[in-house]
């Protein structure tokens, strides 16, 4: 399928056309805060696939002080081409000043 370049870039034609990265990250990370009701801190990972997108999203789960000590969370997220939410699993917990070795 050809691009729409009036369209954002976006694909022209019968089927729908995917949103693009940047909409695709900011959905990701509102509509899992929107359920969770925890904010959320970054968007890790977002890769593009077959039936849309998929992204990590780290969130605040826990707020403490110091904020090194907050109970963090990295959520797998699973948005459609249009960028709504199909499906989170929450893979991670850490505390917000641990490393990864």
């Amino acid at each position: 399928m050809a691009k729409d370049e009036e369209n954002g870039g976006k694909e022209s034609g019968g089927a729908a056309a995917r949103v693009g990265i940047s909409e695709a990250m900011r959905k990701a990370a509102g509509q899992l805060s929107e359920l969770l009701g925890c904010e959320p801190s970054s968007v890790s990972s977002l890769k593009a696939t077959d039936d849309g997108w998929t992204a990590d999203v780290e969130v605040v789960e826990i707020e403490k002080v110091p904020d090194t000590t907050s109970v963090m969370a990295s959520y797998h997220v699973s948005l459609g081409k249009q960028g709504e939410l199909l499906g989170y699993e929450r893979t991670r917990r850490y505390t917000r000043g641990q490393v990864d070795r």
